[in-house]
């Protein structure tokens, strides 16, 4: 059972937050109790039954997201992810709707198609990339957003949602290579050619960096003429987003003196400073 729960990872949530609290932020007439159980149903069910059925495939020895010495896996770790997905679609339709249960089962699906064996999206590094992007920034804030403001699905396809959802993916297709780069050794054991594999160290340090200034640019245009408590928006998620630019650079500078400096310890860092600081921003952002 211990096993089982520390490959659940419930931790490494908070790295996913983001995009909920950016969601909960735009929301115009949100339902709170909807809001309290769509945040538990993909926080504590959705995305820990994708880290324990993503551990289950990978079947880790070196350190993996949230977990520097991940366990031996075990056929029950199989299925309690099948559970907690199963029991996660049909809380939805019961506090939301069937568009959520939907929605959840097909988050939950890909996230399959992700790890298993037959498919493995994740040896495709152009694929996954864009998988992961899509599904855990647009896809999952457009549920959220869809969920909480109770929007009909002809009228979620318009510009002030699919701009924001879109900033969503772009700031995940972003963050994620950088999430794999102390993994080049592990990916290589399994023949995963992941997208930071594929750009290499440095690459993956450059394309972030430019990733993240379109996202950076996106989020100005998107910002204009918005205020959190008097302060220009932008401005406030500038100054939030400081310490990230800072400690990014910093490492980067480390890594191209030292390549053994992209290791775990230094992405678990990385991942934490950068959600605090996003959790934080669109927690204001809702609040004001």
């Amino acid at each position: 059972m211990k096993n089982i729960l520390l490959h659940l990872r419930i931790p490494f949530s908070f790295f996913l937050m983001p995009v909920y609290w950016f969601a909960l932020s735009q929301t115009q007439q949100p339902d709170f109790s909807v809001a309290i159980g769509v945040f538990m149903l993909l926080h504590l069910l959705i995305y820990p039954a994708s880290n324990a059925y993503n551990s289950y495939y990978d079947k880790d020895e070196g350190a993996i997201g949230g977990l520097e010495n991940p366990p031996p896996v075990s056929k029950e770790l199989f299925y309690v992810a099948w559970a907690l997905d199963i029991v996660a679609v049909v809380i939805a339709f019961f506090i939301s709707s069937w568009v959520l249960a939907v929605a959840l089962l097909v988050y939950s699906s890909v996230s399959k198609a992700y790890s298993n064996d037959v498919i493995r999206l994740k040896k495709y590094p152009i694929i996954s990339w864009l998988t992961v992007g899509v599904f855990q920034g647009a896809f999952t804030y457009l549920t959220v957003i869809q969920s909480i403001d109770n929007i009909s699905l002809t009228d979620l396809f318009q510009y002030k949602y699919l701009f924001p959802a879109a900033l969503s993916s772009f700031n995940l297709l972003g963050f994620y290579p950088m999430t794999q780069i102390y993994q080049h050794e592990e990916d290589a054991k399994r023949g995963d050619l992941t997208m930071s594999r594929l750009l290499g160290i440095r690459g993956t340090f450059l394309f972030t960096a430019g990733i993240f200034l379109l996202v950076t640019i996106g989020f100005f245009f998107f910002f204009q003429g918005k205020t959190i408590f008097t302060y220009p928006t932008f401005a406030v998620y500038l100054g939030l987003m400081s310490p990230v630019l800072i400690f990014f650079n910093v490492w980067f500078l480390k890594v191209l003196k030292d390549e053994t400096l992209a290791n775990f310890k230094y992405t678990m860092q990385l991942n934490f400073l950068g959600s605090i600081c996003l959790n934080a921003f669109f927690v204001l952002l809702f609040l004001s």
